[in-house]
């Protein structure tokens, strides 16, 4: 059996995890990994969970019992009020509507079946860069035709929104277009709401169909409601859309893989309804048969309750104001330290991920000189710098600057 080639980057990115994994040294900074770590480089359960996991347990109804294919009914219907807002006409119309899926991976990969499947699409953008599984996802999901659309300016370390609109207005009609709602990974770099409504505009006239992976909502302002603007705006333009929520980062609920793809239908499609569910039960039986049960009921019983949902709140601001803190700290060493080049990016990105600017031969002598790992694209995860390590981290920077200065 002939094996397939697997392309360069995933490979480095391989290799660099490896090398990360095989460092025996104690001071060694895993910055690859994707997920939060508290200040002392913990992974966080939310106290609130911690607590209602409890009271779960000893539940006496609390069984491990199967899942129906589509989830839990308080979850289908609590879960898309935290993006489109619990007062939202479309989800009381009907025009929208979500089912339970295993985290935000499977809310794409079903999504996207459905769309080839039902809504005959077959072409995909992307971001460059993104999220490297956002392009297998589409393709192992049946889609022909992966397209990229510019995302990131090297030299300004932003967002190059004069070619992403270039490339928006050159897409062909029904295109499928990934967007990621908030603090996006692996840039940082996020739309305003202005360049939000160009996007909208350029989709509007080309006929484009939006796909949201809405995987770090919260996680950008620390505000839930903020981070879910763009949703509500495409739903109040009356877009036809999908939406891939995860609850991994911003409740902390990894392991137990909760998600949602939230569908916001047109009139046409919304007389469609039963017969789109049952195309997506299909598809979820054949993925994974049933999603899971432990994690979803922690969610549905927060959105049950003020009081637990303001706690959630409180949590997420304090994750936030945690990886405000590390991206200051750094640039504010790096800049003392007359590290070259500027760092304002730093501070100007959001959420968990960072293009910091250092280049793969920087990134690999960050490694093998200070046990400092990052991926080598440059993306840094915020979430592994912290008071204990910074210092050592801003030396590190500085040096594989000095040193590969290309």
């Amino acid at each position: 059996m002939m094996c397939s080639i697997i392309p360069k980057p995933v490979l480095d990115s391989l290799h660099t995890v490896k090398a990360c994994a095989d460092d025996k040294d104690v001071n060694k900074v895993d910055a690859i990994f994707g997920a939060y770590r508290d200040e002392n480089g913990k992974p966080w359960i939310l106290p609130f969970v911690h607590d209602l996991e409890r009271k779960i347990f000893e539940c006496p109804s609390y069984n491990h019992e199967y899942v129906v294919f589509l989830g839990m009914v308080p979850f289908q219907e609590l879960t898309p009020q935290v993006i489109l807002g619990a007062d939202s006409p479309d989800l009381k119309s009907g025009r929208a509507f979500g089912v339970q899926t295993v985290s935000g991976t499977a809310a794409l990969r079903a999504g996207a079946e459905l769309l080839l499947r039902h809504f005959k699409y077959t072409t995909f953008y992307i971001s460059e860069p993104t999220w490297d599984n956002h392009d297998v996802t589409f393709l192992y999901a049946g889609f022909a035709d992966s397209r990229r659309y510019r995302f990131w300016d090297p030299v300004t370390r932003g967002l190059d929104m004069e070619g992403l609109l270039e490339d928006l207005r050159n897409a062909p009609e029904h295109s499928v277009i990934v967007l990621q709602m908030c603090a996006h990974n692996p840039t940082g770099c996020d739309f305003t709401k202005e360049q939000w409504i160009q996007i909208a505009d350029v989709m509007e006239e080309r006929n484009l169909f939006p796909f949201l992976d809405a995987a770090y909502q919260g996680l950008a302002t620390g505000d839930l409601e903020e981070d879910a603007w763009p949703a509500r705006y495409f739903a109040q333009r009356g877009f036809e859309f999908f939406i891939a929520q995860s609850f991994s980062k911003n409740m902390g609920l990894y392991g137990d893989r909760v998600g949602c793809l939230t569908l916001v239908l047109n009139d046409e499609q919304q007389k469609q309804t039963e017969h789109i569910n049952l195309l997506l039960a299909s598809i979820i039986r054949a993925l994974y048969l049933c999603p899971t049960r432990h994690g979803p009921e922690i969610v549905v019983q927060t959105l049950r309750s003020p009081e637990l949902t303001e706690k959630w709140s409180e949590c997420i601001r304090k994750m936030v104001k945690r990886i405000t803190e590390a991206r200051k700290g750094l640039r504010d060493r790096l800049e003392k330290l007359g590290t070259p080049g500027k760092w304002d990016h730093l501070t100007n990105q959001k959420g968990m991920f960072s293009f910091s600017g250092l280049t793969a031969k920087q990134v690999e002598y960050l490694g093998k000189n200070h046990h400092i790992y990052i991926l080598p694209n440059g993306r840094t995860n915020m979430c592994a710098f912290n008071e204990y390590n910074l210092d050592r981290v801003a030396a590190g920077f500085h040096d594989a600057v000095i040193k590969c200065p290309k």
